[in-house]
Formats: C-alpha cells, structure tokens, sequence
C-alpha cells in the first residue's frame, strides 16, 4: 500500500514527520469505545479504557500480547502516569480521579467541588509540580452506555486543578461547554483543552482553544487554537517540538504550535485518543472506536503526563 493510503499531506512540514514504509497497524479489537491511552515505560506497556464495558485493557509491547487489566474499573475514560509511575484514572461511574498506588491500591483523588459530586471526569493530565488538571463533561452521566445515568449536581461542566499540596479541588477554567482532552506544551507555559459542546447542540463548538498558564497554576487567556475539520477533538499529546496530534473523525489530525493543520496520520476508525510511547517515545499508539493502533513516526512525544 502506498503512503497515501495512511498519510495525507496538508503542508510541506508534515513530510518530514512520518516514514512512508510505516504503516498504521491494527494490534486489537474488540472494544466498543476505546479511549483514554497510558504509557508506563518502565514496563514496556500501555494501559486503555473500553468505556461502554467497563473495564481496562492492557497491551505488552514486548510480546504483543493483550490482557484484562482492571474490570470493572468505574467506566474509565482518560488515563495518565504521573511523575512517580502511577496510573491516574478519570472514572465516568464512578465520578472520580482515582489513582493506582504501586502497591495496587486504589485511592481517590477528587470527586466532589464545593461538596457537590463531579460528573464525569473524562481527561487529566500531571503537570510538573505534581498537580492534576483534568476535564469535568456530563458524557457519564448523560446516559448509562458510558456510565451511570444522573443529574449534574453541580450544573456546569468545568476544567479542575487539584493542588499538590492542600488536594483542595479548584475550578480553573469556567467557560466551556464540554471540556474534554487535556495536555499542557512541552515546557507547561500552554495548557491546551478540546471543547466537545457540539455533542450537545450544532450552536456550540467543536474546538480546541489555548490558555496560558503561570507558575502558580493561574490561567489565562482562551484563544481558539483550532476547529476540528473532521468530527470533534478528544483526546491528544504533543511531541517534542510543541505539534499537537489530536483524535478525529477520520483519523489522527496534525497541528503545528502555529495552528495549521499540516497534515493527518488516516486511521478506518473514529479515533478518541493517542499517546506516545515505546522506547524512544516515537510510536504513537491510537484508540479508534473498537480498536487499538499503532504507527511509527518520525518524531518523539514530549514527556508531559
């Protein structure tokens, strides 16, 4: 097959970030929606959520064999390692973020704002300072396909920060419809969040936007970084050089840090999700709809968790 057949060129600077020859490989199916890829390096591993059926996958790089790593595991969705090797979780039943300790244990992170219970935290990610910042949509709750079907009792869907210190639970950003992917740039000076609210209605967006963040975790601005031509945004990383590859609906969409749309990794699958791992960080490993893929790029994913 020829590179066309798994690549498409927008803009010159996405030549360079791909090898023809690497093709996009199905490595499982089975799932009804995968989501919410982790990375843990020192095991040469990925952790990921089948959503609708509650449970946790994990994939062995070394032989290629999958297992069942948590069932059931509160409807997981997003997934992170925070800085110490342990697996973050955003839980849609359970309406939580948990985290695995590395004795197994499971202890919960943040479930309630202002002692109202959250959603359905849908994505989450560790900044270097060891606080967690994570996404609060109604998808958990909106029915009982991802979750359990409730009312919000909080009325609004926000963006949380939880302080490494105090675990005091702050809404830090208040705007959106439905907040959904989350990762901050490679040095942490961007925090990059996808708004899903046209799941909700065709008069709210389908979009990406940017904030600003400062060393005392205050945020800012909130430009539109991109429309998502194809679908809507989930989840996405960045690579070492600040370009974003986000899910869409036709496959992984490749922005530079400028805002173009430079160019697209085609996946036969709506994709949700992405990470980067392997040992040099360059394979970047996809959840379509039912399935887990992956390619190997050109490039390496920065290290934000």
């Amino acid at each position: 097959m020829a590179a066309s057949d798994y690549y498409e060129i927008l803009d010159p600077r996405f030549r360079r970030l791909f090898n023809g020859s690497a093709h996009v490989e199905k490595l499982f199916t089975g799932c009804r929606w995968a989501e919410g890829p982790a990375w843990f390096a020192a095991g040469r591993y990925l952790v990921w959520s089948d959503i609708p059926n509650n449970r946790m996958l994990r994939y062995d790089e070394t032989d290629g064999h999958v297992s069942v790593f948590r069932s059931p595991c509160g409807n997981s969705n997003g997934n992170t390692v925070d800085r110490q090797g342990r697996l973050v979780t955003c839980e849609h039943s359970g309406r939580r973020v948990s985290r695995t300790e590395h004795d197994g244990s499971v202890v919960t992170i943040a479930d309630r704002w202002r002692g109202k219970r959250l959603n359905s935290p849908n994505d989450v990610v560790v900044k270097s300072d060891g606080s967690i910042w994570f996404t609060d949509p109604t998808y958990g709750i909106d029915t009982d396909y991802e979750g359990d079907k409730a009312e919000s009792e909080i009325g609004a869907c926000h963006v949380y920060r939880v302080d490494p210190a105090s675990g005091e639970v702050e809404a830090v950003i208040t705007d959106m419809v439905r907040p959904n992917g989350i990762a901050f740039s490679p040095d942490e000076s961007k925090l990059y969040v996808v708004d899903t609210g046209r799941s909700h209605g065709d008069e709210n967006p389908a979009h990406m936007r940017v904030f600003d963040v400062d060393d005392a975790g205050k945020v800012s601005g909130g430009a539109v970084f991109a429309d998502c031509t194809a679908g809507f945004f989930d989840g996405f990383r960045l690579d070492t050089e600040g370009r974003i590859w986000t899910s869409a609906a036709d496959g992984i969409h490749c922005y530079h840090p400028d805002g173009t749309l430079i160019g697209k990794v085609k996946v036969p699958e709506g994709v949700a999700n992405c990470v980067f791992g392997g040992e040099k960080r360059n394979v970047l490993y996809i959840c379509g709809t039912t399935s887990l893929y992956m390619v190997r790029l050109m490039v390496n994913g920065a290290k934000t968790y």
